[in-house]
């Protein structure tokens, strides 16, 4: 049975944190030290990120911390992941246009990453992208995809997101919401077999099984 007593010895200032890295976890999986440093900061600390981790268990769930990308992420506890009945809560299923839009976004991060940060692109850019690749969206799917990735913390952007000029900052969160295996069968139908680079081998958010 876990003990929460750590809880009761928190300084004020501790707990509010704490309580945050929580609601933000479930809420959308992803903590991005880019998007919100004071959250990621307290969550990648060794002691609190033990912490929030017994305290999660308690529910099947753990958090993992990149630090080289500097991106915390709630995955299901290993021992749950077999386990029949247990609804994964914080998943969602993302659809097909949305996955394709992903990949663009996945494409840009890469190219850009390193060159320039933060990692910014315009919505002209991601529009030129989906057409090198016969990606077509309308303008409404686009802004529903914009709205949900930006929830999950896997984008930010301006307020003239329907614009060609409109700016959108890509987070490293984007390499990790998709299954591998997910990732792989859309760039083999979209992209050359080349441009999966080993930073995106990395098999973290399962978006095939996802559910609001």
């Amino acid at each position: 049975m876990n003990d929460f007593g750590f809880m009761k010895k928190m300084k004020e200032e501790d707990a509010v944190l704490f309580k945050k890295c929580i609601r933000k976890m479930l809420d959308a999986t992803f903590i991005v030290a880019d998007r919100e440093e004071k959250l990621y900061d307290f969550i990648s600390s060794e002691s609190n990120q033990y912490d929030v981790n017994t305290y999660l268990s308690a529910i099947g769930y753990k958090v993992v911390v990149e630090e080289r990308m500097r991106v915390a992420m709630l995955q299901q506890a290993d021992e749950d992941i077999e386990t029949v009945g247990l609804k994964r809560i914080n998943l969602y299923r993302f659809d097909a246009k949305q996955v394709k839009l992903l990949m663009v976004l996945w494409l840009l991060f890469l190219e850009r990453m390193g060159y320039a940060d933060p990692v910014l692109i315009t919505v002209g850019d991601i529009i030129d992208k989906c057409k090198i690749y016969q990606i077509n969206m309308k303008p409404a799917d686009f802004k529903e995809s914009y709205r949900i990735f930006k929830k999950f913390s896997l984008i930010d952007y301006s307020d003239d997101i329907t614009t060609e000029e409109g700016k959108v900052r890509l987070y490293p969160s984007l390499q990790f919401c998709m299954d591998i295996g997910q990732l792989k069968q859309v760039m083999a139908e979209y992209a050359p077999e080349e441009e999966i680079t080993e930073d995106g081998q990395e098999e973290l958010m399962e978006s095939e099984d996802m559910d609001e």
